[in-house]
């Protein structure tokens, strides 16, 4: 039995993109692919969300599920930042991300390191499941993504986009949700002409997919894992365990032959 789904294009292309991992320490690293905090973050706020709605982001990260295709493998570098804290206007108070005043404790300088991925492309493909349950619905999401109610970025402020986020809309008759998110991103129109360009004929792409309770394999994953990439949105940390699938997958010329 087969299901319709309805799906948006995204497309992630960035000087630089930031797709975080639980932090350690000083150290902030990066993983493979956006983490679902990250797609709800981005999503939130082409929408208009503000920091401090905690249950509607949690309800979109709850309803999201999404797929990724790496277009193109970036470069992993990493920033070496310090922060001087010095300063007599901070060395009592400071504002935390939450808005609220905190006295400051600990030492005088900071350093820390932070990762990105560099000159990468990534196309994503995605849905809320139940797409009807309340707003945000598809509607609104592909409205705030051509017309986005602030300046978007990809995982930190210094991400900026080099190009509309919006790729297409589709429709996929599926037996799961999974299938659905692979089928649209196996469309050669879901893939830079670019990066088409200069691939030889059967190039398989990297692709992260999600995995349901009792999921069967499909013919391209080659691993399943567990990621903690959700996000606790009142005290802003990674929380939660998510299956996904990784494979390799390639782009289905024959459709666009016809």
């Amino acid at each position: 039995m087969s299901n319709d789904f309805d799906i948006l294009v995204l497309r992630l292309d960035a000087p630089l993109m930031s797709f975080g991992a639980p932090v350690v320490d000083q150290q902030g690293k990066i993983q493979a692919f956006p983490a679902q905090s990250l797609v709800t973050g981005l999503l939130a706020n082409a929408l208009g969300f503000d920091r401090s709605e905690h249950e509607r982001l949690a309800s979109l990260q709850r309803r999201l599920a999404y797929a990724v295709r790496q277009d193109r493998a970036g470069q992993k570098i990493t920033d070496y930042q310090t922060v001087d804290l010095t300063p007599a206007h901070m060395s009592s108070y400071v504002w935390t991300k939450a808005g609220r005043k905190q006295r400051r404790t600990g030492k005088d300088r900071e350093i820390l390191h932070r990762d990105y991925w560099a000159d990468a492309i990534y196309t994503v493909a995605l849905t809320l499941d139940p797409p009807d349950e309340a707003p945000p619905f598809m509607d609104d999401v592909e409205a705030a993504l051509k017309r986005p109610e602030r300046p978007l970025f990809i995982g930190r402020k210094t991400c900026l986009p080099a190009a509309s986020l919006f790729v297409n809309r589709t429709r996929r008759e599926a037996r799961s949700l999974a299938d659905g998110l692979v089928a649209a991103l196996a469309d050669p129109d879901a893939a830079p002409l670019a990066e088409r360009a200069n691939q030889p004929a059967g190039q398989r792409y990297p692709m992260w997919w999600p995995l349901a309770a009792g999921s069967e394999r499909r013919p391209e994953e080659e691993r399943r894992q567990s990621y903690t990439d959700q996000r606790d949105w009142q005290n802003q940390i990674h929380v939660g365990e998510r299956w996904v699938a990784q494979g390799k997958i390639e782009l289905n010329t024959a459709a666009s032959d016809e």
